[in-house]
């Protein structure tokens, strides 16, 4: 057996503080039930539950409802379509669903909240009233749609959800929920979730503030508003839906392509998410880890799914009320419990073992100015370029096949490096996004930016 397989069984002790953070959260919550699971390296590797019923809680095949994580599912189902070539994320709304009204925002701004749409629907509460009083894209948006300007800044907005669902029923010709059981849920097998509840299920519990009594809430077909926030589900069906979005699934969806939903595409809204939305992801830390995924409610159920990437863990929390169970935060506490007591193992070293000629001459030391950074071979063929002794713009480069490599992430995400030859054909330097990088500080050889003084390099005299 691998030894990495090994691990992925938790610690007696992992196992008890997890028990220990649901048990607490159901308690202080005052919470029906609450059920969860974690998956470590694409794995379910731990699940619990408690309840205030007596005898056995709920598993990982009870249906919750799950609220806005149904947005995650949504924004899959576009990103296939992008990858498709069926749209593109910067194409007008109005090219591939005409006659709303709000056509001139793009399909990126929808997907990140940025498209200045309301928040709400006008009219009333629309979680807790039929979809049959909303028929229409224009009792969704209502006379007066945009809050702030297409662009500006990040607003969330369920009725933008709407429409990207209304795009995708427009390019597949089909109900959103049809498309997404075929294109989604029946390949990852998510044969748990669904548009309606399918028993068992979780009844939706509203918990007086005050008193320890309850109220059962109706539960709404939400018609139109069904792409942001109809869907029920379990935590065996999100566990897996977690490592589909750690890991992609050629089937559904490309690496690349959850990389980039899991990349930030508008900035923080204050009080709102840390550092801001994806594409279909909220995306926020606790101390210094990052974490992608969703929160959810409707009324009677909270819902979170948060993932670490660096740590290859995720948790998934449900639980039958309307608050007072903070689901996200458990849920980013159940990844931290896991990854802080049991680290992840780094994956072995492997010297490079692509067939391609090994780029040697552009690794090692590099300067911007007079400051030092390094380039770095990677056995995967990519490049990775950073500073030297301090923090900075560190980034990895994909190979082209015209000999530059572009940028992966950070500040040179999208950005070309080249690496500049002389006549006899050794590199001269690196050009990056205008930015030259030399082997020597200010080289006097190379074309740097305004000159190098012809003195050269002097003390003070």
């Amino acid at each position: 057996m691998d030894e990495l397989s090994e691990d992925l069984e938790l610690l007696p002790a992992t196992r008890r503080a997890l028990r220990h953070r649901i048990a607490v959260a159901q308690s202080e919550g005052r919470a029906p039930s609450v059920v969860a699971a974690v998956v470590r390296g694409g794995e379910v590797v731990w699940e619990g539950s408690r309840t205030s019923v007596e005898g056995h809680g709920p598993d990982g095949n009870v249906q919750y409802r799950i609220g806005s994580i149904s947005k995650t599912f949504t924004a899959v189902l576009v990103m296939r379509l992008r990858e498709e070539g069926l749209l593109g994320l910067a194409d007008p709304l109005e090219k591939h669903l005409p006659g709303t009204g709000v056509g001139e925002v793009t399909i990126a701004q929808l997907l990140a909240h940025t498209a200045g749409l309301g928040a709400e629907t006008p009219g009333e509460w629309w979680e807790r009233t039929p979809g049959a009083l909303r028929p229409g894209l224009a009792d969704v948006l209502g006379d007066d749609p945009f809050r702030h300007a297409p662009g500006s800044r990040h607003h969330y907005s369920n009725p933008g959800y709407t429409l990207l669902g209304s795009l995708v029923e427009a390019l597949r010709g089909k109900p959103w929920e049809e498309v997404l059981r075929a294109e989604v849920l029946e390949p990852l097998g998510l044969d748990r979730t669904s548009g309606l509840p399918q028993a068992p299920h979780a009844g939706g519990w509203a918990v007086h503030p005050w008193a320890d009594v309850m109220l059962p809430e109706p539960l709404e077909d939400l018609g139109l508003m069904a792409p942001a926030g109809q869907l029920w589900s379990t935590t065996g069906d999100l566990a897996r839906f977690a490592a589909f979005l750690l890991r992609g699934d050629e089937r559904v969806l490309s690496a690349e392509s959850v990389r980039e939903m899991r990349t930030s595409a508008a900035p923080p809204e204050p009080g709102f998410a840390e550092f801001g939305y994806g594409l279909g992801m909220q995306l926020t830390a606790q101390g210094e880890r990052r974490l992608a995924g969703h929160s959810g409610s409707l009324p009677g159920f909270v819902a979170g799914l948060w993932l670490s990437e660096a740590d290859d863990v995720a948790a998934v929390v449900l639980a039958n009320c309307t608050s007072g169970l903070p689901a996200s935060s458990v849920a980013a506490d159940l990844v931290a419990i896991v990854a802080d007591a049991e680290p992840r193992f780094p994956q072995p070293w492997r010297p490079f073992r692509e067939s391609d000629p090994v780029p040697l001459e552009v690794c090692g030391p590099w300067y911007w100015g007079t400051s030092p950074h390094v380039v770095r071979l990677k056995a995967d063929g990519s490049l990775e370029l950073g500073p030297v002794g301090t923090t900075g713009r560190t980034a990895r480069f994909r190979a082209e096949p015209d000999g530059s490599w572009t940028g992966l992430s950070g500040y040179y995400a999208g950005e070309t490096l080249r690496a500049v030859r002389r006549a006899d054909g050794s590199v001269s330097h690196l050009d990056l996004a205008s930015f030259v990088f030399t082997r020597e500080p200010y080289d006097a050889e190379a074309p740097v930016p305004g000159g190098v003084d012809p003195q050269g390099w002097r003390g003070i005299g």
